[in-house]
């Protein structure tokens, strides 16, 4: 391994620092790293060849007041296939709320856990006055790597390989005033980015598809009942697929600056399906059991059907206990253990305005990926996550033929501590799950990072190979794969 240190930052988090988030597997890392030849345990296959990158919150300073989880500074961790070797890069995105606090050398902005009339300086995101950290997502569009923050915000471009960073992205001036949301999705067959965002005022929702030229070439407002918390989107060949879940701000905190958001389990789940040109005259919306959808898995059409699938959450808003800290309060909801999320199907009927649902298994899971080549078609397998209860993290994956609801795990040793995983498809091959399931894990036992590579259609095997990081990296959630050298100019 041939290790570079190329920048270090201080950090003004406090030395004694207690905070759940903020240690332990959540511990943020202040040296950005430029690696090549990683030691590599096992063998690489000859045939990955690419990039995973995974984004992360990963604060340089604490925000004011409570600090959230979500408020952390993006951090993108780049690991580049090629040869069977590897090589190892991680950035802060370099947002204009990260410049500006590290110029000022403290926070700025008050996180989401407190009122946005505590922060210092107006700021981005759908309830405005938050720091636009970019640090939930991240996708490749167009040869350029895209970070994103899910209470929309810019959408900040890096060379996917060497994590050169090329600042908001504007679109020829067309980029939206409302922002983006994060989980965009770029159909690889079309190269065409889709996206959505969402807003406490009018209108309460955005939908918007940019093309392969990085050209925005379509732009609408969608009705809804009012303001909205929808977090991921979906797509097939020909449409989109949006929601209206029934967990939201409560309208009438709203008026007084508090966004809280509050469960209606009267209220149903409204998925709409509209053209991927369409307008909101174009879109049919069906109504379902009453839940609250995180993260979509996938989406296709069937004859007259759109089948979607995502993770329903048995249990959206947990109660807490009585004698429950601030702490446990704030961070049940993202508590899997206490949310339940599991596997389920909507078929929208879009001759009839006919729906079913269901669930494909009752085993509770998040964070699915599918192939990239099945990505808005019919598909047979998804690769997902499974959490350490009481926590947000990741201690185990999961394969499921959503066919069958038949699945595989592997659990990792006490500890250990996963990423989203992304399926790369073996070179040449036929079968949906030949290729290798990539993922990067936070080792506290034995004070490491490793990016791990697994063979995508028998996990329980474990890994073939580990990839060893130059120090433990915080824990965080989301990733993508791109098989792109480089960026183009921009």
């Amino acid at each position: 391994m041939k290790a570079r240190a190329v920048a270090r930052f201080e950090s003004t988090l406090p030395d004694d620092d207690d905070h759940r988030y903020r240690t332990g597997a959540w511990r943020p890392n202040v040296t950005e790293w430029s690696v090549t030849d990683c030691d590599v345990e096992g063998e690489l296959p000859d045939g990955l060849t690419g990039v995973y990158l995974r984004n992360t919150e990963n604060p340089l300073h604490p925000a004011i007041g409570r600090y959230h989880p979500f408020d952390g500074d993006g951090m993108v961790h780049a690991v580049e296939f090629a040869n069977g070797s590897a090589n190892y890069r991680n950035r802060f995105v370099r947002t204009a709320g990260f410049e500006a606090e590290l110029a000022t050398g403290g926070p700025l902005w008050a996180g989401l856990a407190e009122p946005p009339a505590r922060s210092l300086r107006d700021g981005w995101g759908a309830r405005t006055r938050l720091k636009d950290s970019s640090s939930t997502d991240v996708v490749v569009h167009a040869g350029m790597a895209l970070t994103s923050f899910y209470q929309c915000g810019d959408l900040y471009g890096l060379d996917p390989v060497t994590l050169e960073q090329f600042g908001p992205q504007r679109w020829d001036g067309r980029f939206p005033t409302e922002g983006v949301s994060a989980h965009p999705k770029v159909d690889e067959r079309t190269g065409e980015l889709l996206f959505f965002n969402y807003s406490a005022t009018a209108p309460f929702l955005n939908y918007g598809v940019v093309d392969a030229e990085r050209r925005l070439v379509h732009y609408e407002p969608i009705e809804l009942p009012g303001p909205r918390l929808p977090h991921d989107m979906a797509f097939t060949e020909h449409y989109a697929v949006l929601n209206d879940c029934p967990l939201f701000w409560d309208v009438d905190l709203l008026d007084r600056g508090i966004h809280a958001a509050r469960y209606h389990p009267d209220l149903p789940t409204r998925l709409g399906v509209v053209p991927r040109r369409g307008t909101n005259d174009d879109i049919v919306w069906f109504e379902a059991d009453p839940t609250y959808v995180l993260h979509w898995i996938n989406a296709y059409e069937d004859g007259d059907e759109v089948v979607v699938d995502g993770f329903f959450e048995m249990n959206p808003s947990p109660d807490a206990l009585p004698e429950a800290s601030i702490e446990d309060r704030l961070f049940r909801f993202i508590d899997a253990d206490l949310l339940a999320p599991k596997p389920y199907r909507w078929r929208l009927n879009m001759r009839t305005g006919a729906m079913s649902e269901g669930f494909i298994h009752d085993h509770t899971t998040e964070f699915g990926t599918v192939n990239p080549a099945n990505a808005g078609r019919a598909y047979r397998y998804t690769w997902s996550t499974t959490s350490k209860p009481g926590w947000f993290l990741f201690d185990g994956l999961m394969r499921t033929d959503v066919t069958t609801g038949a699945c595989e795990q592997y659990r990792f040793p006490e500890g250990v501590f996963a990423s989203e995983s992304q399926m790369v498809p073996r070179p040449g091959s036929t079968a949906e799950d030949d290729g290798y399931l990539v993922t990067l894990t936070t080792d506290l036992d034995q004070d490491r990072s490793d990016c791990l590579v697994f063979d995508a259609s028998d996990i329980a095997a474990g890994p073939v190979a580990r990839v060893a990081l130059p120090e433990r990296v915080s824990s965080g959630t989301h990733s993508c794969w791109t098989p792109a050298a480089a960026a183009p100019p921009r």
